[in-house]
């Protein structure tokens, strides 16, 4: 038997015989503590079980039980063990898919009765059980025909269709996993047991239809998470129930910021307090892209389907598209666009450009459309129309790392200012994408470098980069610890060729440019969303849609109070006046459910003094400031309204 050579995440290397399995090679050549944490393992790319042969060398990675690809797997895991519990119970189900997702896993079953949440609760209580008896996931490989002949015999219909589709695609085997006497087919891996699985918990059942065609049968999707702690699953449920109370299409409708309607699915009506939110965070991107050697563009928001087949949009992102119809012809050929990119380089190619003139940054804030289908959106975080703070940076190839430097800068001094503490990945080239190999591999190596200059850490994420090229995404974790991912930095060689981008050099010859994609907030819907939850609708003054009320005590206070208030908005302050017939703690209930930072009460003495006295929201004992006067109170409202960046 030939030996092969294994190479360590340390860049050590390990003679080992060829055959042997991933558990043998971790107990003896890394140690027995590794080995009892271990649940799989990846030689280079290739995911392994770790029962499983090394037959070839590489680089060897292990993952555990306190990784998140190690949490992955388990919740992976866990809808088979779900799986197994639900057609025990409830004989004559059959199963089709259950996948791990981001919060958890969910399998779609069939089943003429609905489940019930007393079946969830049995379910649950079972699927953990079944934990506790420690059975182990075992792997084999079958023929399509022997594949096809036990999903028959089982009665699974769905499954069969699967089979079928997977070798049709050309597979030779199908890959089946058992853990006691329950089967399902699946790429793997999985953990070496079911006690590997710490907790099962199931959420809710939902309607889904096989294959998300409507006009296939209805299955039933169970949802669910795992943890490999109790702990942790307790904390996580914690803070599910006070996102449920952050949620911003509750808050959304309880603070008047924006609505929806069947005749505009996925498009935001924004009323008059959210546009104010929308234009605070929309003027401060803009003034700060100014400051900082930006020029905004508008650009046409429907193109024809020829500029998306230079850009290569039409090939890998049409159908999420919303494409055009000829009225003449009947063919669809062109497109609302879905992103400014490239509309940013047609503008470029209107004339031409000296190397002393880059690098050259057009900012955008145009209408966008994408093709998200209906049953995906949700409220402001996944909507067909929205808009972007997006820019394009053409510069020289030698100017990146200094580039890459300021975005890093911007990035840190936007998300400092709303208190959002961020982390990066690092996406290396997909699956799907465009151009060979050579420019994915200068690509990465320059975005790699200007990264690691620009002092910001990051993890790889390899398979995670846009289908044009690399990309450093920033991952910001609001108030209550969840992650979101919003900023980004991606380097693009791809276009700049398709394109036929160029810069006159000083040796007056033409060159290539570099082209770089950036965002900060990514979309200002999703951005605000994420904010609306991360404050729990309590914003800071300078970002609040009304950042002062005025209530009178009574009606005599009433020219005042509208004097107050015009005082203030001649500063550019946002402030408003209750001028309702409420009585006084009705008036100031409102504006503190209303979540607006102050609320200025006016009666006589104020009148008299021609003063306001001030009640911060949410402040408890310390809400009330005294009496101020106006001149004092609104030299403090304009500080504290003042933008951050």
């Amino acid at each position: 038997m030939s030996d092969i050579s294994i190479t360590l995440p340390d860049g050590s290397q390990k003679q080992i015989p060829s055959g042997t399995t991933v558990a043998d090679f971790v107990k003896i050549h890394i140690g027995s503590g590794l080995a009892r944490a271990a649940l799989f393992a990846k030689l280079d790319d290739e995911e392994l079980d770790l029962s499983r042969p090394l037959t070839r060398s590489g680089k060897l990675t292990v993952f555990t039980n306190k990784s998140r690809e190690g949490l992955d797997l388990i919740r992976h895991d866990a809808a088979h063990i779900m799986a197994s519990v639900v057609q025990r119970l409830y004989p004559g189900t059959q199963v089709t898919i259950g996948p791990s997702t981001e919060e958890g896993f969910y399998y779609d079953f069939y089943r003429e009765k609905p489940f019930t949440p007393e079946d969830l609760e049995r379910i649950e209580k079972e699927a953990n059980e079944e934990i506790k008896k420690d059975l182990p996931f075992v792997r084999k490989e079958v023929s399509k025909e022997e594949a096809l002949r036990l999903f028959e015999k089982l009665g699974e219909k769905f499954k069969v269709e699967i089979v079928n589709d997977i070798f049709d695609k050309g597979a030779k085997t199908l890959t089946l996993y058992s853990h006691g006497d329950w089967v399902d087919f699946c790429l793997g891996p999985h953990a070496p047991s079911t006690g590997r699985v710490g907790v099962i918990k199931l959420l809710n059942v939902a309607g889904a239809y096989w294959r998300g065609d409507h006009r296939n049968p209805q299955l039933q999707r169970i949802y669910g998470t795992a943890f490999f702690e109790r702990k942790d699953l307790d904390a996580w449920l914690k803070q599910q129930e006070e996102a449920r109370k952050r949620d911003h299409r509750k808050l959304g409708k309880e603070l008047d910021l924006f609505h929806f309607h069947p005749f505009a699915p996925g498009a935001a009506f924004w009323t008059d307090k959210g546009t104010k939110l929308f234009n605070v965070l929309s003027n401060a991107m803009r003034s700060m892209c100014l400051r900082n050697g930006y020029q905004e563009l508008k650009t046409p928001l429907i193109y024809d389907k020829g500029l998306w087949e230079i850009s290569g949009h039409w090939a890998k992102y049409r159908e999420n598209m919303f494409l055009l119809q000829n009225s003449e012809t009947g063919e669809h050929d062109s497109s609302l666009k879905p992103m400014n990119c490239p509309s940013h380089h047609l503008y470029y190619l209107m004339k031409k450009h000296s190397y002393r003139e880059l690098p050259l940054r057009f900012h955008t804030q145009d209408v966008l459309h994408r093709n998200e289908a209906t049953g995906v959106l949700s409220g402001l975080t996944r909507v067909r129309q929205f808009q972007q703070d997006d820019a394009h940076i053409y510069l020289m190839e030698s100017q990146v790392d200094d580039e890459v430097k300021r975005l890093v800068a911007l990035i840190d001094k936007v998300f400092s200012a709303f208190g959002l503490e961020y982390s990066a990945k690092f996406g290396t080239r997909p699956a799907q994408r465009i151009g060979d190999d050579a420019m994915w591999d200068r690509a990465e190596a320059v975005l790699r470098a200007a990264a690691e200059k620009s002092r910001v850490p990051w993890v790889e994420n390899p398979g995670d980069g846009a289908f044009y090229g690399p990309k450093l995404d920033f991952h910001v974790k609001d108030s209550i610890g969840r992650t979101w991912q919003l900023g980004t930095v991606q380097l693009d060689y791809y276009q700049p060729e398709a394109f036929d981008l160029t810069y006159v050099g000083e040796d007056n010859k033409e060159h290539r440019t570099v082209l770089i994609h950036r965002a900060i907030y990514g979309s200002f819907e999703r951005f605000i969303a994420i904010l609306i939850e991360h404050y729990a609708g309590n914003f800071p003054v300078w970002l609040a849609p009304v950042q002062a009320r005025v209530i009178t005590v009574a009606d005599r206070h009433q020219p005042w109070a509208q004097e107050v208030a015009q005082q203030l908005q001649a500063r550019g302050l946002r402030a408003e006046l209750d001028s309702s017939s409420e009585k006084l703690g009705a008036k100031i209930r409102d504006a503190q459910l209303m979540k607006i930072p102050y609320t200025l009460v006016v009666g006589d003495k104020e009148v008299e003094a021609r003063s306001v006295s001030p009640r911060r929201h949410g402040e408890g004992k310390d809400a009330e400031l005294g009496t101020l006067p106006l001149a004092d109170f609104s030299e403090r409202l304009a500080k504290e309204a003042a933008v951050p960046f």
